[in-house]
């Protein structure tokens, strides 16, 4: 710490922490819900070269990521600390780089520009700018506090500033995006023309919620640098990761969380302008599922206080994947019904995402325990990167299993055998992934609510000695 006063933790920190994944959110939640949808729909570009886009940029991101980490772990802090000038710094060019990748401009150029225009705008927003800010950012609760149910209650806010973002894209987004025509059929407002207008004025947003973060938020836990410690090669930190169940076990989580919810996410457009034919639901769908995520935040920390994070974040998932294999067994076919039923289920997948960046924290902690090293932002960069490819992979998957069904993006209407594998794409596959998270949780992660506190206590106990 310190010897100057510094603000205690409250209510500002958390206020301007939610603002920071906010922020994020702006041009993550647009990206994983409409870019697929510009990419194939406005530019025309086949599913399965935006599933190959997604897929290949991770391996860039599997450089660029833990690149972040060790800068931000191995840099000198600056005025603000170590991780807050990385938001000052990239506040703007993350928003312009996501701006860049909604035009519309370029749908009458050749495909072969448009495949170049795809993968240079969107590693440059990826795999460079978002990367950039958000190692950081996400780095930056363990130096906020020290105390394991002031982080919950950092993770509690995160996903509130979530949740508020995906109540604007997710409800305004199909509306504003989506339009009928003539015959009645779903079709992209304005062809296209619409995405840089929302683009732009989402990059605004971002900027603006970023300087709130930048401003309300103090880092407090400063960990001093041994001068003469041994440098960390890449190759020894993946060795250090995989040597570690509680890196493995939330990693293979994040993977299957990020599987199943950016499927869902990337196919519920489709869902409920082709299979229901009702654009409105989705947007209901997002308000509803929002609106209970945030009655939920009510509650979370006093649940993960009295049964554990581990322990349930296992009961909410599996909850979630029994929702989904009923939708997919009933064959639902009133999208209020789906919607509604869809919305329920999510309660056990929203409860998870409130609590999971307290997980990292704990892992982080678990790590220092072991290995007498802090490394926030490696370790970070880690499961950003294992996030990353739950992204990429579900991007890829929605294009690849779009493309196996036959479904035509140039088509208005869908024929049934396409519209009846959408539905079961869309129900019992995230089932299946969502049962695979409260599977990794529960025979891989180890880190339960007594090992949590038995942590917290050696490094407390560690940082007295050392002062």
């Amino acid at each position: 710490m310190n010897d100057k006063q510094e603000r205690p933790f409250g209510l500002r920190d958390k206020i301007g922490y939610m603002f920071g994944d906010f922020g994020n959110d702006f041009t993550f939640i647009f990206a994983s819900s409409f870019l697929m949808v510009f990419y194939m729909k406005v530019l025309g570009i086949p599913g399965a070269m935006v599933g190959t886009l997604f897929l290949m940029s991770r391996i860039v991101d599997a450089f660029t990521d833990i690149t972040m980490g060790r800068i931000v772990d191995t840099c000198k802090p600056g005025k603000d600390g170590r991780f807050k000038q990385w938001i000052r710094l990239m506040a703007g060019p993350v928003a312009i780089a996501s701006f860049l990748m909604y035009q519309s401009s370029m749908a009458g150029a050749s495909m072969t520009m448009k495949i170049v225009y795809m993968y240079g705008t969107y590693l440059l927003w990826g795999s460079i700018c978002y990367t950039g800010i958000n190692i950081p950012y996400g780095s930056m609760a363990s130096a906020i506090t020290e105390k394991p149910d002031e982080r919950t209650g950092l993770s509690t806010f995160r996903g509130i500033g979530a949740n508020l973002a995906q109540l604007i894209i997710g409800v305004l987004g199909p509306i504003i995006i989506y339009t009928k025509d003539e015959s009645g059929a779903q079709v992209i407002r304005n062809s296209g023309n619409i995405f840089p207008v929302i683009a732009g004025v989402f990059s605004i947003c971002a900027v603006i919620c970023y300087v709130i973060c930048y401003k309300c938020t103090t880092e407090r836990v400063k960990i001093e640098k041994e001068e003469n410690s041994t440098k960390m090669t890449l190759g020894k930190t993946f060795a250090a990761i995989f040597s570690s169940r509680a890196i493995l076990g939330i990693i293979g989580a994040a993977i299957f969380l990020l599987l199943s919810q950016l499927l869902i996410s990337g196919l519920n457009t489709y869902l409920y302008a082709d299979y229901f034919g009702d654009i409105k639901a989705f947007s209901s769908f997002t308000f509803i599922n929002v609106s209970f995520a945030l009655i939920l935040a009510i509650f979370v920390g006093k649940i993960a206080k009295a049964v554990g994070k581990k322990e349930a974040a296992i009961i909410a998932t599996t909850f979630t994947a029994a929702v989904y294999v009923l939708l997919f067994i009933l064959k639902v076919r009133n999208p209020w019904v789906y919607m509604v039923s869809a919305a329920i289920g999510f309660l056990g997948v929203n409860f998870f995402n409130l609590i999971i960046w307290a997980n990292i924290t704990d892992v982080i902690d678990d790590a220092e325990v072991r290995t007498g090293k802090r490394e926030d932002g490696t370790i970070y960069a880690v499961y950003s990167f294992a996030r990353k490819v739950g992204q990429a992979l579900a991007g890829g998957l929605s294009g690849y299993a779009l493309q196996m069904i036959g479904y035509e993006s140039a088509a208005k209407i869908q024929t049934p055998e396409v519209l009846n594998g959408l539905y079961t794409i869309s129900t019992i596959v995230p089932a299946v992934l969502f049962l695979c998270v409260a599977l990794m949780l529960f025979f891989v992660y180890p880190l339960s609510k007594k090992k949590v506190e038995e942590n917290s206590e050696i490094l407390k106990e560690r940082r007295l000695n050392h002062n």
